[in-house]
């Protein structure tokens, strides 16, 4: 059985696909329809330094406002 793949539009390339999406709501649709394995793992990578950075709380509103700001900025572009 080989593994499903897609046309990444952070990476610029076909590779293995999301098995869910890993974000809720229409954004974590999008993500999955068009963010492969490999970018994700490069957000989760980035997320990481984010949060460290910032010494931010996952919990609070603004952290989450500013991290789901920058994911999406990080995932398809400054335009986001």
């Amino acid at each position: 059985m080989s593994e499903k793949t897609i046309y990444c539009v952070k990476l610029n390339q076909h590779a293995p696909a999301l098995h869910y999406a890993p974000y809720p709501g229409e954004i974590g649709q999008r993500i999955l329809q068009h963010i492969s394995q490999p970018a994700w793992d490069g957000w989760l990578n980035e997320q990481t330094k984010i949060i460290n950075e910032h010494r931010l709380n996952p919990l609070d509103d603004d952290a989450r406002a500013l991290l789901e700001s920058s994911m999406m900025r990080y995932l398809f572009g400054a335009d986001e």
